[in-house]
């Protein structure tokens, strides 16, 4: 098999390309999918008592036109519009998020030390070196012993310290003292920061709708269950686990880039082999629970929730019945938490215990009454290998060897694993890449949402 433009990956980076090429009327290109749908992180599933599940807490929001217009011609009037309502859980209490902003929902010694931290002369002045440092200097201690570093830990599963603070932007709102000081003092509550304040969703199938509609529409240009197992740059032969030899011209590779420079290429790179090793990554386990309302009480308009405390193991859960009805298998008359752990080498953890530990922490951390785990209808879990690309202190170094060599071998990778930059992986981000690449293949415009810094 031939192909001018090989895409290794049916997910959003994937798509985004192949849809574009298409519309450059470019028709010599070829997908190839592992998996036998498309989505990839993005793919929803259906269980066997009816309830959909996401890989994880994915919302609609975006900062491009192109991306908005897509939604428009694959969504119409089938998505639901929300006003972000997201809380932390902290200190017994409940914090509306940014955690920063409402600190006067905590007691009032948790308060103070908060407050304490952010005082001329109590933070630090130095330059940060490190996301660890960064907390410190920008939050101060209290803020940093009660939220930023338990939660960050829990999230990327990564000691701060490890990890760089230039990918953070619009990810993390900033603190300002001032503002702090006259929240509490007013007494009125500051939730609207940032750019996913509303956010869409589909009305049915979960995000993976959102994919599913995508591929549908290339679906003769994807070969699904094929999943790569070597490439040979000089020859310009990549060969899946199937024995499928595809001559290409040029590469866009979505799969993870330690994987491809590692283990797929077949003349090894050492520099990039090196490089490839100091990439880092989380692993995320998702575990949805489901049960039926049996009181009002058990309602709420929350969206997600932040865990940084040790009484659960997951950092977010999502009310998934409130992204849309359909999500559960009777709207309006059921619950779905969809619950997110994160394990690496720095925190270990049993996924086999996951699920039991997850009802657990429902119970610790009041969203669910102790007398109801016997009430749970549906259980579902995944184990995601790659969930983030962790933001090391390497990591721009490592794909600053990479990304040129590759290239230099018309082999270009993008996409949330692709590219590793998490900075640049939201849903809208990684479709954007796929375009991007597409337009930079056909016209030479240059791609200005995935950079090397």
């Amino acid at each position: 098999m031939k192909t001018r433009y090989l895409i290794i990956g049916a997910g959003p980076t994937g798509l985004g390309a192949a849809r574009r090429l298409k519309e450059l009327g470019m028709d010599d290109y070829l997908v190839l999918e592992k998996d036998n749908h498309a989505g990839g992180l993005a793919s929803s599933f259906k269980d066997d008592k009816g309830f959909t599940w996401d890989i994880g807490g994915h919302v609609v929001f975006s900062h491009y036109e192109y991306f908005d217009d897509l939604m428009d011609s694959l969504l119409g009037d089938e998505r639901l519009e929300h006003e972000r309502e997201s809380w932390v859980r902290s200190s017994g209490t409940w914090v509306p998020y940014p955690f920063q902003n409402n600190i006067r929902y905590l007691p009032r010694e948790v308060r103070w030390d908060c407050v304490e931290g952010l005082l001329p002369g109590n933070r630090e002045t130095m330059p940060p070196a490190d996301f660890g440092q960064w907390i410190k200097h920008i939050f101060g201690a209290g803020i940093a012993r009660h939220f930023m570093n338990p939660y960050n830990f829990k999230v990327w599963a990564t000691p701060p310290e490890l990890m760089q603070f230039g990918w953070i932007g619009e990810r993390v709102s900033v603190v300002d003292l001032k503002k702090v000081l006259k929240n509490i003092i007013m007494e009125q509550d500051d939730v609207a920061w940032g750019p996913n304040n509303t956010f869409k969703f589909p009305l049915h199938g979960g995000t993976g709708e959102i994919f599913r509609r995508m591929a549908k529409r290339i679906e003769k240009r994807i070969e699904y269950g094929q999943s790569v197992v070597s490439i040979d740059a000089d020859k310009k032969i990549a060969t899946t686990d199937k024995g499928l030899e595809v001559e290409y011209d040029v590469i866009l590779n979505t799969a993870p880039v330690d994987i491809l420079t590692s283990r797929w290429l077949t003349e090894k790179d050492p520099a990039m082999i090196d490089a490839a090793g100091r990439l880092t990554h989380n692993s995320v386990y998702v575990a949805g629970v489901g049960l039926d309302i049996k009181e009002e009480k058990e309602r709420n308009s929350r969206c997600w929730m932040y865990y940084p405390e040790a009484d659960s193991p997951f950092y977010r859960v999502t009310n998934f019945h409130n992204y849309s009805p359909n999500n559960v298998a009777r709207p309006g008359e059921q619950l779905a938490f969809m619950c997110e752990s994160s394990f690496s080498e720095h925190k270990p953890e049993n996924v086999d215990e996951l699920m039991d530990r997850t009802i657990e922490g429902l119970v610790n951390t009041t969203m669910m009454d102790a007398a109801r785990k016997d009430d749970i209808c549906t259980k579902w879990d995944i184990s995601v290998d790659y969930g983030y690309p962790v933001p090391c202190l390497e990591r721009d170094g490592a794909l600053k060897v990479i990304q040129p060599r590759l290239e230099e071998k018309d082999i270009y990778s993008r996409g949330r694993f692709g590219g590793w930059k998490y900075e640049v992986s939201n849903m809208d981000h990684s479709v954007m890449q796929g375009v991007e690449w597409a337009e930079r293949m056909i016209t030479g415009a240059p791609e200005t949402t995935y950079i090397l810094d």
